[in-house]
């Protein structure tokens, strides 16, 4: 028992709200005891529903679902909601804007927050904040406050974790005794010191013996990676890193049990200590900012999907990938670890336990008498699961992607980038859609993306190189991009639809209408990233720059492309230079008028705004 378990906060996270709908709303926490809460909502009687997962002698995560005793939550407006613990009532000063923390039921959607791609090192201001303070000011205003936080992929870096995040990881898995796995299929050197910046040698790969004569790697002896990240030094490998970065990501209360003045890498080369203080740095920043995100999470419902750096890079890019790791144990846990995590911490808060809480039985049944999880059993039954999308009944609609676990593969060239949904989800998607007046759809990779980058990636892919591009665009796959299109240019599909993107750690604004045909719709598309990441800035206005002068509206090349019955127009931003591309952390600002699109902002983490021009005149269209 650590020395200092007398000392640990009762709560290290929450309340964060999750989903919330007019019957029921879903409350997730992370404790060092047994939870016992209850929920008192102003104005209405309600029920608490507890639902806890015990992760370590010291950790719970659960889940409280509070329902009306009769009749539905309003709606739209402020609800005012109080938690007691053990029969006290919790402290949430720090956590509320007014007396108590208020979330909205949302309904009519007129303000939605959106981003992705929150990496806790790097240099930037975690944007959270801004959308805080905003919040802020907005609380009372019911036709300006956000209803409705949607962050879609890459919540962690599973592939790019800090040095001193993996050994502050390290230190929480002591002090909380997570529950580890029984067996690790994985070598590792004994000693953390020893693997800082290292672990992508020991990471699995396929020998070059036993690669196909017909590949070039074979014949220059070069073994093939599993794990394609440039950044895997400090790859998380076990559950208990998983959990234990979970935690780090979102409670500030857990750092207050990390010393992190007093991390230190030992065994570091000259390049690798300059990296381990500049991360050190930026995970100050970080820590700083993670009281007001999580004030942010306790009064706005937050939806999330996963993208492929919540569990690895180039997650299912490729058939050849989802072989490679099918094909080894270690490839296999390692994966495993970052869905069961994932489903943890966002995927069962997504739909309240509806579909995903299905798996807690066989997950809790994992645990051994020795307290090590025995994950044989029970990954079988993860990668059976095929509920990671969902939907949120408001008006407009909201649909959430998974373009992760139902690829559409290439089966003639393995080699070949996957379709990022597969022709029977694609089919559900087009239901969903039909006869829906606006749809709000969440898709954690564009659908429209810029062009010039997308003929860059296919350059790369045909030279046999898609791993190193990430080419994981929709329009990279023929069967997935042409049945897309084609739902689009349905007469009972929507007549807006916005799209919600990210994934590529840049932003902008993109309108969409079918150059031929008797539907007059108009598509958004709308892409933030990241929360807490950037492209790099010169690189991204030289890619500007090619893209305007290759894909002019006269340009013959815009025939060439998959989207050619489409007109797509380019929205410029207030910046100075009036660019289309805005590196910047930020999260976006979506406001509707009655299902449509009125206004696009991005709140950035140094505290500026950036918007978006919206008016037909705009001359960037191709």
């Amino acid at each position: 028992m650590p020395a200092n378990s007398a000392h640990l906060p009762y709560v290290l996270l929450g309340p964060m709200v999750r989903r919330a709908e007019p019957t029921q709303f879903c409350l997730q926490f992370v404790t060092t005891a047994a939870p016992d809460f209850e929920i008192e909502v102003e104005g209405t009687e309600v029920e608490s529903q507890l639902s806890k997962i015990r992760l370590g002698t010291y950790l719970y995560l659960c889940f409280v679902l509070v329902t009306p005793k009769t009749g539905r939550f309003a709606c739209d407006v402020n609800l005012s909601y109080r938690v007691k613990a053990n029969g006290q009532w919790l402290d949430l000063s720090e956590l509320s804007y007014t007396e108590a923390p208020q979330l909205m039921i949302p309904n009519t959607l007129r303000s939605v927050l959106h981003g992705s791609c929150r990496n806790p090192h790097h240099h930037s201001r975690d944007s959270l904040a801004s959308a805080d303070d905003y919040l802020s000011d907005t609380l009372h205003d019911s036709a300006k406050r956000p209803a409705l936080l949607i962050m879609s992929g890459d919540q962690i870096y599973a592939d790019d974790v800090a040095g001193p995040m993996l050994m502050a990881a390290h230190s929480l898995i002591a002090q909380l005794e997570i529950y580890p796995e029984d067996n690790v299929a994985l070598s590792l050197p004994d000693s953390l010191q020893q693997q800082l910046y290292q672990r992508h040698h020991w990471l699995p790969k396929t020998p070059w013996q036993e690669r196909s004569k017909w590949t070039l790697g074979h014949w220059l002896k070069k073994d093939e990676i599993h794990f394609s990240s440039v950044k895997a030094g400090n790859h998380l490998v076990t559950l208990e890193e998983f959990i234990a970065c979970y935690v780090l990501n979102f409670s500030s209360q857990a750092w207050q049990l990390v010393d992190l003045p007093q991390l230190h890498g030992q065994s570091l080369n000259h390049a690798q200590s300059l990296e381990f203080s500049a991360d050190k740095r930026a995970l100050e920043g970080f820590i700083d900012t993670l009281p007001a995100a999580q004030r942010l999470f306790a009064n706005v419902s937050t939806l999330m999907m996963f993208d492929d750096h919540d569990v690895t890079d180039d997650w299912n890019l490729t058939a050849r990938w989802e072989q490679n790791i099918a094909n080894s144990p270690a490839s296999r846990r390692i994966i495993a670890n970052g869905l069961i995590s994932y489903w943890l911490f966002q995927g069962m808060g997504n739909d309240a336990l509806a579909a995903t809480g299905k798996l807690l039985d066989g997950f809790t049944q994992s645990l051994t008498a020795h307290n090590k999880w025995a994950l044989t059993s029970f990954d079988k039954a993860l990668h059976r699961f095929t509920q990671w999308h969902y939907c949120l009944e408001t008006q407009p609609k909201v649909v959430v992607l998974d373009t992760r676990t139902h690829r559409w593969r290439n089966e003639q060239d393995f080699n070949e980038p996957s379709g990022l949904m597969d022709w029977e989800t694609l089919m559900e998607l087009q239901e969903q859609m039909l006869d829906q007046d606006s749809v709000l759809l969440v898709s954690p990779a564009p659908v429209f993306g810029v062009k010039a980058i997308e003929t860059i990636q296919a350059v790369f892919n045909a030279c046999g190189h898609p791993l190193v591009v990430d080419v994981e665009n929709w329009m990279a796959h023929e069967g997935a991009a042409k049945k897309l299109i084609d739902i689009f240019k349905r007469e009972d599909t929507p007549s807006e639809t916005i799209i919600l993107s990210g994934d590529v750690h840049y932003s902008f604004c993109f309108s969409v209408a079918a150059r031929f045909g008797r539907h007059d719709n108009r598509i958004w598309q709308l892409t933030s990233s990241g929360i807490k990441n950037e492209f790099p800035k010169r690189l991204l206005h030289v890619l500007e720059k090619l893209d305007t002068w290759l894909f002019a509206p006269w340009s013959p090349f815009n025939l060439f492309t998959k989207r050619w019955q489409l007109s797509v127009r380019k929205h410029h931003s207030d910046s100075p230079k009036k660019r289309y591309l805005v590196s910047a952390s930020a999260i976006s600002l979506v406001e509707l008028e009655q299902g449509r699109l009125s206004r696009y902002r991005l709140l950035r983490g140094d505290g500026e705004v950036t918007e978006f021009a919206l008016t037909e005149h705009d001359d960037m269209a191709c």
